[in-house]
């Protein structure tokens, strides 16, 4: 019965602030068409510097000469952490709302370029690494970052009416025990998604880079 009344609260919950879930999975989804148009508007030059770096990583996966696993996990929990961390902090705040969608936009942006920039250059081949390499662990982290950022822009609108709006009569305690809940949640979900980046991307793309001889 809790489990039931669980489910119908979220649900609700969800049904109710859908429109802020969709502004995020929009902005978001811009962030990634915005990173694929300036990886077409970088000059050849340019394009010839970056991938050449990005040649001697793949010369260094191959010979097995990148980071420790354990150094890559580390590495991955910790930079994730800070931006969920960033994000969960700009909720309480109240002129934190701008930010959250700021870090949000980058983040697909990020993901755009660096999707965009290795089938710019390797056609078929670059889709395939980035299909092994980045897809694993961003089935994680994505949503894990777009659900983080919406309810922390949910939660700002809440502090804002709350400072604003003295007829807004809704407590923000229980939503606050909830949102460090998720925050909790959010961080063993990075954890789990940097354990994937950390211990099998590697392996995928050395295998994979060995299958397309690159």
């Amino acid at each position: 019965m809790k489990k039931r009344l669980y489910q119908n609260d979220a649900a609700s919950y969800f049904r109710e602030h859908s429109s802020i879930f969709l502004f995020i999975v929009i902005l978001f989804l811009m962030g990634v068409i915005f990173g694929a148009i300036v990886v077409n508007s970088m000059s050849i030059t340019q394009k010839e510097d970056l991938f050449y770096y990005l040649s001697q990583f793949f010369g260094q996966i191959l010979n097995g000469k990148v980071a420790e696993n354990n150094d890559l996990f580390a590495q991955s929990f910790l930079h994730n952490s800070k931006f969920i961390g960033l994000i969960w902090i700009l909720g309480i705040s109240i002129i934190g709302l701008p930010v959250i969608l700021i870090l949000l936009f980058i983040k697909g942006l990020v993901v755009g370029f660096t999707v965009g920039f290795l089938v710019s250059q390797l056609g078929i081949k670059g889709f395939l690494l980035a299909f092994v390499s980045i897809l694993p662990q961003n089935l994680i982290i994505i949503p894990v970052f777009i659900l983080m950022a919406a309810l922390s822009v949910i939660f700002s609108l809440r502090m804002i009416k709350k400072q604003f709006f003295k007829t807004y009569g809704q407590p923000i305690l229980p939503f606050f025990k909830n949102y460090i809940i998720t925050f909790v949640v959010a961080v063993i979900l990075i954890s789990a998604a940097s354990g994937v980046e950390a211990y099998i991307s590697p392996l995928l793309m050395k295998s994979m880079m060995g299958s397309l001889n690159l």
